[in-house]
């Protein structure tokens, strides 16, 4: 059966590779930071005849992996509700891992003095372990199960604030973008996409990377940012039908530049 274009959004370097043993024109879209085997693998199909479009979801990502082609994530607005009044207590979304943050989010929470839920499955068994070891007893902090979307975003609109404290930079920051639509502002430490996600001042506060004193200090003005204007950005510059148009423009043009062979 002939494709007009195959989207590759496997993570691995031999995926990469494998774009060049396909005959139908191929989209590998790189959703993590750069790593030694993937820019290896990257470098490779370049130079293949024809060689894969690469894409990216934000522009600090092209940027790391200077590639010009962004195809930006997004998320459905329609279907995510969200409150213009100020909830209680802080939220972190994401797997429990070193990189998302979860124990710097504890962290900043408890030095603003305000309660913190975390809902997240473990990905990294050991930090998982030993985070809800070490906050069992602490008052204020409750880890929760991963959830379904739906649930999460009634949990994000009835949050003052969820933190996104990331430990890497990351590559989009899906869960910065669904709380603003949620109409919940967010505090995050200033670490690869999230400047583009989170409008500093405006829809959020983005703090030195690592910085628990400053997103606190962040944290307890958080009052200041007006959540419809939170709503608004999404709407506007996070919609999963932005998305979608980018990936279509994208299809557009590669099905044009090269035409898929017939069976």
């Amino acid at each position: 059966m002939p494709y007009d274009v195959v989207h590759n959004h496997a993570f691995d370097s031999p995926a990469v590779r494998l774009a060049r043993s396909l005959s139908f024109p191929v989209i590998h879209t790189l959703h993590l930071p750069p790593d030694i085997a993937v820019r290896a693998a990257v470098s490779e199909v370049r130079r293949a005849q024809p060689a894969p479009t690469l894409a990216t979801v934000s522009a600090w990502q092209a940027k790391a992996w200077e590639i010009t082609t962004i195809l930006p994530d997004g998320v459905p607005i329609t279907r995510i509700p969200w409150s213009d009044t100020p909830g209680d207590g802080v939220v972190f979304a994401g797997r429990l891992s070193p990189e998302k943050g979860a124990a710097e989010a504890i962290d900043i929470a408890r030095r603003a003095g305000v309660r913190i839920d975390l809902y997240g499955d473990p990905y990294d068994r050991e930090y998982a372990a030993a985070l809800a070891i070490s906050s069992r007893t602490v008052a204020g902090v409750t880890i929760h199960s991963g959830v379904a979307r739906e649930v999460l975003w009634r949990v994000m609109a009835r949050a003052a604030a969820v933190l996104c404290p990331a430990k890497w930079d990351e590559p989009f920051g899906l869960v910065a973008a669904e709380a603003q639509a949620t109409g919940t502002p967010v505090v995050a430490f200033r670490r690869g996409a999230l400047e583009e996600v989170v409008s500093d001042g405006a829809t959020g506060f983005l703090v030195p990377p690592d910085d628990i004193d400053a997103a606190a200090r962040a944290l307890m003005r958080i009052e200041s940012i007006r959540r419809p204007a939170c709503r608004r950005h999404a709407e506007t510059h996070l919609s999963l039908d932005r998305s979608l148009d980018a990936h279509e423009r994208l299809y557009d043009q590669v099905r044009r530049r090269t035409p898929a062979p017939h069976a």
